[in-house]
């Protein structure tokens, strides 16, 4: 690989990198390796793609790679990343998603996956090693224009949750969707609608817009308030680009934080098992709901490998939801009578759907299913433009130095009852208080994690941190 691709790597789920590094040449490599080292067999691939600008061109180069090995495409066109993964897990078929998830307009990404589910991390590595500058037979083969669109996909996808929740639920309910350019935006208006919802459409627009589910922006709080109280509102629903993490916001306009979303949706569903990385509330634990909970690295792969395990172990009613909201169901589930297969990727339509059905079945407004858990609060934030490699420095400096951690946190939170490094550096103190810093895995970011009995604590710890890191930053 060349310099000017250095920026294209495997981040948390799936290749991402810059759209200037991901040329045609890089795209086509990283199919190609993919088809030979970890799907040699496959006769078809399904292929989806995002909103984004960038990717019918990335569409294009990898189509080529596939017709190249001889393997023919299943072109879905654009739909959310769990829609492609069901239906090819259905088909049993591989699948390539070109998606950049929630990361920045000028990024993009490639997710892989097999017939099976979701690449593994070895999978990634091998794919790695497979990635050269050996020139494939690339051929011009523009999809967009000569393949149909399968629409198989979405209405297997709807099916889902057809099938599982009653018809009308949601009738009587006024619920906005906050449309951005998530792939998902008609999908779920349509989706409600079946359901019985009064649908309001929000903030559609055509230029690709990069929500974060863990680190809603200011601007998108305010919005969500504004449009709650504009349009009465009992709900406020959103995704991330590709719609494989949600964004769900109460009647007052308030976004849930996504690591409650699952818990409550692990509630919904009477899960037994729980797989979560550590970035995750630890009111998982204290609420007593479920008889095993299990903690992993932060990344889809970690929480599937850890789910299977639990299957393997004899556990059953797994699922697994990772701190920006993403669900995974590890097994099928039955409620009233009506089965839920299983979908062991990231996924935003349930959890959405799951907490509206459970604040209609107990009667109550969406921000009324909180109060019967833990009062603990998270918070988190990022510092954008922050090198990775700066990230890995300052947190390798804090772990092995207390006098670093006091020189950045001063007396702000206690004593450090524990450390944790099983991704980053995550902190628990005396006073019950947990700090957690990692740098993303899918740009240069540096990203902090708050835990607090209040929501104003946990939010000024992050603030707090992250203010005098990049004062630090800009000092040196």
């Amino acid at each position: 690989m060349t310099s000017k691709e250095s920026s294209v790597r495997f981040g948390t789920s799936g290749v991402r990198g810059l759209v200037s590094d991901l040329s045609d040449d890089v795209c086509q490599l990283y199919v190609d390796a993919f088809l030979q080292k970890i799907v040699p067999m496959s006769k078809r691939i399904v292929l989806g793609c995002d909103l984004r600008d960038s990717s019918p061109r990335i569409v294009k180069a990898c189509a080529g790679a596939i017709h190249a090995r001889g393997m023919n495409v299943l072109f879905v066109g654009a739909l959310p990343t769990p829609a492609l993964a069901y239906f090819a897990l259905t088909e049993k078929i591989p699948a390539v998603m070109v998606t950049g998830s929630h990361i920045p307009f000028d990024r993009n990404g490639i997710k892989f996956y097999t017939s099976v589910g979701e690449i593994r991390k070895e999978d990634e590595i091998a794919i790695t090693q497979a990635v050269t500058m050996n020139r494939i037979n690339f051929i011009g083969y523009d999809p967009l224009q000569n393949l149909t669109i399968l629409s198989k996909a979405l209405t297997l996808y709807k099916k889902r949750y057809t099938d599982f929740f009653p018809a009308y639920f949601l009738k009587g309910w006024r619920i906005g969707v906050y449309e951005h350019s998530s792939v998902a935006r008609d999908f779920l208006s349509e989706l409600l609608s079946e359901f019985g919802a009064d649908v309001v459409s929000l903030g559609r627009t055509d230029a690709f817009v990069p929500i974060d589910t863990e680190a809603v922006s200011e601007s998108d709080q305010a919005l969500g308030q504004k449009w709650a109280v504009e349009y009465r509102l009992d709900a406020l629903l959103s995704t991330d680009g590709d719609a494989d993490r949600p964004l769900i916001g109460d009647e007052t306009g308030n976004w849930l934080r996504g690591d409650i979303v699952g818990l409550l949706c692990a509630m919904y569903l009477n899960a037994d098992s729980i797989v979560t990385p550590v970035s995750s509330t630890t009111s998982i634990e204290r609420c007593g709901a479920f008889s095993h909970a299990a903690r992993t690295k932060i990344g889809s792969p970690y929480v599937i490998d850890e789910m299977e395990m639990c299957l393997k172990k004899g556990l059953s009613r797994v699922v697994g939801f990772e701190a920006n909201g993403g669900f995974l169901v590890g097994d099928s589930f039955v409620r009233h009578g009506q089965q839920l297969s299983s979908l062991p990727t990231r996924d935003a339509v349930l959890p959405m759907l799951a907490l509206l059905a459970f604040a209609k079945e107990k009667g109550v407004k969406l921000s009324q299913l909180t109060t019967s858990l833990p009062q603990r609060f998270t918070a988190s934030d990022r510092i954008e433009n922050f090198p990775n490699e700066s990230s890995r420095l300052l947190i390798a400096q804090l772990s092995s130095s207390n006098e670093a951690i006091q020189t950045l946190l001063g007396d702000m939170c206690g004593e450090i009852v524990t450390c944790n490094t099983t991704d980053g550096l995550r902190l628990t103190f005396d006073s019950d208080e947990i700090v957690h810093l990692r740098p993303s895995g899918n740009a240069p970011e540096l990203r902090c994690y708050a835990e607090a009995n209040s929501d104003c604590r946990a939010n000024d710890l992050v603030k707090c941190i992250l203010g005098d890191i990049a004062r630090l930053a800009a000092s040196l």
